[in-house]
């Protein structure tokens, strides 16, 4: 009986310490098996990392301005006065229209209404410098109205042109 109790309380608890000692073993030479592949990999994580960083940082430098939406129209509002200045168009009225979320990005419009122009090629060069410019704009809507069939330069409408901000979901997930 003594030999029982002597295995019971001595033997078999000494197996199952030594099995869960082998399992923690193995365990723990996986996980640094993994870090060990990580670290040969380092360079390459660190070259992604850094290509990242780089395409966000030129993603920001495409957005326009301000902290919110009605600073950013104003940006926006701005531009396309410098724009219109540059290539001779008449801006009649800027309006603001409602800002949009489109994922982690917030998209403001503005609404000009632009007198009757002479020139076709500035209304054109007017467009192409919108759509082209440094910062991430677009014409979302374009209505143009020719005045006189005979004389088809004298052109007058509105466009909606479009710009895109910081959104506020990614400052909601940091809270």
């Amino acid at each position: 009986m003594a030999c029982v109790l002597i295995y019971a309380f001595g033997v078999l608890p000494l197996v199952d310490a030594k099995k869960r000692a082998e399992e923690e073993i193995a365990l723990k030479r996986r996980v640094l098996s993994r870090y060990e592949e990580y670290l040969s990999n380092r360079k390459a994580a660190e070259e992604e990392l850094h290509g990242i960083l780089k395409q966000h940082e030129e993603t920001q430098k495409r957005l326009l301005l301000g902290e919110t939406p009605q600073l950013g129209a104003a940006n926006l509002q701005e531009i396309v006065k410098r724009l219109s200045e540059k290539n001779g168009i008449a801006i009649r009225s800027f309006r603001i229209l409602e800002p949009k979320e489109i994922n982690s990005y917030r998209k403001v419009s503005i609404q000009i209404d632009f007198n009757p122009t002479n020139s076709m090629l500035s209304l054109g060069q007017f467009i192409h410098d919108i759509e082209q410019h440094e910062k991430e704009l677009m014409i979302s809507e374009m209505d143009l109205l020719v005045l006189n069939i005979r004389m088809p330069n004298h052109v007058q409408g509105n466009l909606v042109i479009s710009g895109l901000m910081k959104g506020t979901k990614t400052k909601e997930k940091g809270r």
